[in-house]
């Protein structure tokens, strides 16, 4: 059956060039949308799923790759990342994440992106095939994208350009040592922040009623006219808050502005699980392997805020966060492990991976699950793609086989033969 497995997985290499057309059979299919099914075919055409079952009729003129002993996952989601922002962390001129100026709305992440970032492949092969990139800066930092982690351009990588805004909450932080600065004046500088945020919102708005009238004396401003999705809710915010303080600062500031919003970090998101609810804000928690944030915290305090929130009936992703690191975005199937280990249902960090992060993103009629109509992004393993020993065996985006090649492996290869 190995020697199947492997035959089968080189044969992949065929259907590279090809227009995403061909037929995946023998695999356990777990759609994430229904029964698992066993011995299953899933049929793709032009990168599309056309048919998921069991002894589908499948095209004499089309390419079959037999997977026998395999196990199919839909494609992973990253809900949080800088990847192709980035390259190296210490070289700056590598690092495209940051703009000058506290508010930047009409910034988007995608027309910054990288798509020759070493970072896609080592994360690729971890089954992940889509990821959210994220601007960073001060209160607005831009728009974040999804897109896929394959493809030769931007435009060809782009899911959706404009996903959502992102939006940090300021802090209220006295600093450490000689930096400290007095409460009052702290809190000062948290309201002045704060205050700027929302005028800047309630510009947004007029500028959005004067377009609309047209007036002899309107000017177009790149920067309202970024906000008007937002403001007509027809994007969300991608709020950042991690303490409880900033979590509550942020949903009274959805409140007051009546917009869409997403929760992103939130350590703290368990200590105000009602207000979450009763609005049905989405959360994407940050990395579940950290230390908590309080020194009398539990020791397993972030490891079971995901089964927390499962419990509430709050809907949530994974988000890898780790800003300057993109490669940590490999390590996000098996932070989702560790939710699963402290009480999270083993399907539910599955769907918080896939399904429920292509509904917060409001893309699961393309991505998310196995089902006819949408992307052929799936995954091929010789197990639980939540457990470090299952190995990846063949990643499809778009119904394309992906090269498993990393820079990693080639280092692997080299020095294993070093005398």
């Amino acid at each position: 059956m190995r020697l199947l497995l492997l035959l089968g997985f080189a044969a992949c290499s065929a259907f590279a060039a090809d227009n995403g057309t061909f037929a995946l059979r023998n695999v356990t299919i777990h759609s994430l949308a229904g029964p698992d099914v066993m011995g299953g075919t899933v049929v793709v055409r032009d990168g599309k799923i056309v048919g998921v079952g069991q002894k589908l009729a499948v095209p004499k003129d089309m390419k079959v790759i037999d997977g026998k002993g395999a196990q199919l996952y839909p494609g992973m989601i990253d809900s949080g990342s800088e990847l192709g922002l980035i390259e190296i962390n210490q070289v700056r001129e590598t690092s495209d994440v940051r703009e000058l100026g506290d508010l930047n709305p009409q910034l988007n992440a995608l027309t910054a992106v990288n798509p020759s970032s070493e970072h896609f492949a080592i994360t690729r092969v971890s089954g992940i095939t889509s990821a959210i990139t994220l601007p960073a800066g001060d209160l607005i930092s831009g728009q974040a994208s999804l897109l896929h982690l394959d493809g030769w351009t931007v435009d060809e990588m782009g899911v959706k350009r404009y996903a959502a805004l992102h939006l940090t909450i300021p802090s209220l932080s006295t600093g450490e040592g000689r930096g400290a600065i007095p409460y009052p004046v702290a809190r000062q500088n948290h309201d002045r922040r704060m205050k700027e945020l929302n005028e800047f919102f309630d510009a947004a708005r007029r500028y959005q009623k004067a377009k609309e009238v047209r007036d002899a004396d309107f000017r177009t401003d790149l920067k309202l006219e970024a906000m008007l999705p937002v403001i007509e809710g027809r994007s969300p915010v991608f709020v950042t808050a991690v303490r409880e303080s900033e979590i509550r600062e942020a949903i009274s500031f959805y409140d007051r502005q009546k917009i869409k919003m997403i929760l992103a970090g939130c350590n703290e998101a368990y200590k105000v699980i009602p207000e979450l609810k009763s609005r049905n804000i989405p959360v994407v928690l940050g990395p579940t392997l950290s230390l908590p944030l309080n020194e009398d915290d539990p020791y397993d305090r972030q490891f079971t805020t995901a089964s927390d929130l499962f419990k509430a009936g709050i809907q949530f992703a994974f988000g890898s966060f780790h800003e300057g690191e993109d490669t940590q975005s490999r390590n996000l199937p098996y932070q989702a492990a560790v939710a699963v280990a402290f009480g999270l249902p083993h399907d539910e960090a599955l769907k918080a991976l896939t399904v429920n992060a292509a509904r917060i993103w409001g893309v699961d009629s393309q991505l998310g699950t196995i089902e006819e109509g949408k992307w052929a992004d799936f995954v091929l393993t010789d197990g639980d793609p939540l457990d470090v020993r299952t190995e990846v065996k063949q990643v499809f985006i778009k119904g394309r086989p992906v090269d498993m090649e990393t820079r990693q492996k080639q280092l692997y290869e080299k020095y294993k033969e070093r005398p």
